[in-house]
């Protein structure tokens, strides 16, 4: 970054190529050594969504997971989007990890943040999932009388009881939605998935089926989600830039497992060509090889 001009490649190269927790000590030393902000400093010298991508490589998990959160509640309307790919995928114990940051980083109660922005079942839904209850393994005696409730709320039922779905799919284990979801395909005919587009729409259509992705397979829920951020005209830059740097620590081989299985192609090519970036370019091969030698 000194001097004129700025080394863009050797930027790049260098992060790309060290885990988070190394960025975060390169960050310290950098401010030790030239008494400067490191993250400060890229901002001054980029821009873009280079520098939004920088930036997120620059920044620790879970303080990404909640300055995302802050930026889709905050200012001119709600990114929904957001909301549901964050609280639909985390764990529990993330969650509360979320809620205890965010209050420290902004003074504020993430649910009443989330509750001021949103509404109906979708926002009941989003509540629930920020209560981090869930129960635990899964409730045998529950597996056919939740299918059964869930048949007679939507496809026996003429309209829809969402309140239904929320409350089961936002307080039933994965294990135990997983067992639900079979006794429910046997009872109705219809995979949970097929039922919750035919009975739901906008957002809380969106958040029930991340919800029953996410019991089902996380990775393949994000591969799903890379897919369909840079499928048919323009490509959906920040769900990008977001789920390949908050996974690419976590999952990022399982997802691309996924994505090959689920899409017939290879996440890496797809990348690759979407940004137009030579076969033998090597930022991404960085980025996957990291984890792949773990």
């Amino acid at each position: 970054m000194k001097g004129l001009g700025t080394d863009e490649d050797a930027i790049l190269q260098l992060l790309t190529a060290r885990s988070n927790a190394q960025r975060q000590e390169i960050k310290t030393t950098y401010k030790t050594l030239f008494g400067k902000d490191l993250v400060s400093d890229l901002k001054g010298e980029l821009g873009g969504k280079f520098e939004t991508l920088i930036v997120a490589l620059m920044t620790p998990p879970l303080a990404y997971d909640v300055t995302s959160l802050r930026n889709a509640i905050k200012g001119a309307g709600t990114d929904e989007k957001v909301l549901v790919e964050i609280l639909a995928s985390r764990t529990p114990a993330q969650v509360k990890d979320i809620i205890a940051a965010y209050r420290q980083e902004y003074d504020d109660n993430l649910e009443e943040d989330v509750s001021g922005d949103t509404s109906g079942h979708f926002k009941r839904l989003l509540v629930i999932l920020l209560q981090a209850n869930r129960q635990t393994g899964v409730q045998h005696d529950k597996i056919e009388s939740d299918a059964q409730v869930l048949f007679k709320a939507g496809e026996q039922k003429f309209g829809t009881d969402e309140q239904t779905f929320v409350t089961i799919l936002g307080n039933r284990s994965a294990e135990h939605l997983r067992k639900v979801f079979d006794a429910y395909m046997k009872l109705s005919g219809y995979e949970m998935e097929e039922s919750i587009k035919r009975e739901t729409s906008g957002p809380l259509r969106d958040l029930l089926l991340a919800v029953v992705k996410c019991a089902r397979s996380v990775p393949a829920y994000f591969a799903e989600t890379l897919y369909y951020a840079m499928k048919g005209a323009g490509t959906d830059d920040n769900t990008l830039i977001r789920v390949m740097v908050s996974r690419s620590e976590v999952d990022l081989l399982d997802i691309r497992a996924d994505f090959r299985r689920l899409f017939a192609c290879s996440l890496h090519s797809m990348i690759k060509v979407l940004c137009g970036l030579s076969c033998t370019d090597p930022v991404l091969d960085n980025i996957e090889d990291r984890w792949k030698s773990k």
